[in-house]
């Protein structure tokens, strides 16, 4: 049977096709999914380099079709500094999970942040008290745009506190985000001062050294922890996953390359002692908070799955919109599906 060829996607095509509402009912299905036991295991794979490091993460869902992706994505904290690129620079790869067909080769920086920031969502739409009014974000980068922007559709925000080590920075998404949304955004010096304010703490930084502690946190907050995604970061005390109830994305995963992974290696908490995963949560199989004095800690090192559904509903719509390039593999052609 002949082949359609495969769809290449920038990222200015995925952006125009992916909406943080669609990414995070999208998100929440696949944890459903996974949470139900209707799903293969996903792989990661990470890969250490100077100054950086490049994850591998592949999935695959049956999706009315099956579909399997394969993301790589390079992270290297200093790029802007040095070179002027982002932090984060991969693609994705999609196929046809019953012929192997590559349907489409995409930019995977729109998909990572957007799909993150949708799981902290889901995660605080389930283990955050529902009245939570006030937000800090930790990191004033895309992650944290996105983060305030999925929180901010889900929760009564009225204030948002903004830390980076980088004082511009937070002052320059005070500013920006505080226009975008009509909710006050403040650039705060002090992050102490801020987190005990704080009903919602997103922490999404490259950070190798922990800086939240538990003394800070009052009763009742729920901390979506994103940084961390390989065994070097750290953002968390570890005594706040140990002290308190902390649920993951994936228990082996957190094991290896999250905060979870601090923890069990001060011998402060055993994978036992997690309450369990988020998709356990959404299908209902574990209950997510129990009182409104608790605090929760989810502990989200970036799941495949939520690529794999993310990049085939991208996909999807790029088809619908005849936009990309088609491109032959096997051949020579190429053809622009849509005018430049």
């Amino acid at each position: 049977m002949k082949q359609p060829g495969t769809l290449l996607l920038t990222r200015r095509d995925v952006a125009s096709l992916l909406t943080i509402e669609d990414c995070t009912t999208a998100v929440e299905r696949v944890f459903k999914m996974y949470g139900e036991g209707k799903t293969s295991p996903p792989g990661v794979l990470g890969v250490h380099a100077d100054d950086g490091g490049f994850h591998i993460k592949a999935g695959l869902l049956e999706l009315g079709r099956p579909c399997f992706a394969a993301k790589v994505n390079a992270n290297f904290p200093q790029n802007s500094k040095r070179f002027g690129l982002p932090l984060i620079q991969g693609v994705i790869v999609l196929c046809d999970a019953e012929n192997g067909y590559p349907l489409a080769v995409m930019d995977s920086m729109e998909i990572t942040i957007q799909r993150t920031g949708a799981a902290t969502a889901v995660a605080a739409k389930y283990l955050a008290r529902p009245d939570s009014g006030t937000l800090t974000i930790c990191g004033c980068g895309n992650q944290g745009r996105v983060s305030l922007k999925a929180l901010t559709n889900l929760f009564p925000i009225k204030t948002v506190l903004a830390y980076d080590s980088d004082a511009d920075q937070s002052q320059r998404f005070a500013r920006e985000t505080s226009e975008e949304t009509g909710i006050s955004v403040e650039a705060v010096n002090g992050l102490k001062a801020a987190i005990v304010r704080s009903d919602i703490v997103v922490t999404c930084t490259p950070a190798k050294q922990s800086f939240l502690k538990q003394e800070w946190i009052r009763a009742g907050t729920f901390i979506a922890a994103v940084g961390a995604d390989s065994e070097d970061k750290q953002e968390l005390e570890s005594t706040l996953l140990s002290q308190n109830r902390t649920v993951v994305d994936m228990v082996e995963q957190a094991a290896t390359i999250g905060e979870m992974h601090h923890a069990i290696e001060a011998n402060l908490m055993t994978k036992d002692d997690v309450h369990g995963e988020l998709g356990e949560v959404v299908a209902g199989r574990k209950p997510g908070r129990s009182s409104a004095d608790q605090i929760i800690i989810f502990d989200s090192t970036g799941m495949a799955l939520q690529d794999v559904i993310v990049a085939a509903a991208v996909y999807e719509k790029a088809v619908s919109n005849c936009l990309g390039q088609s491109v032959d593999f096997g051949g020579e052609n190429i053809k622009r599906v849509s005018a430049a």
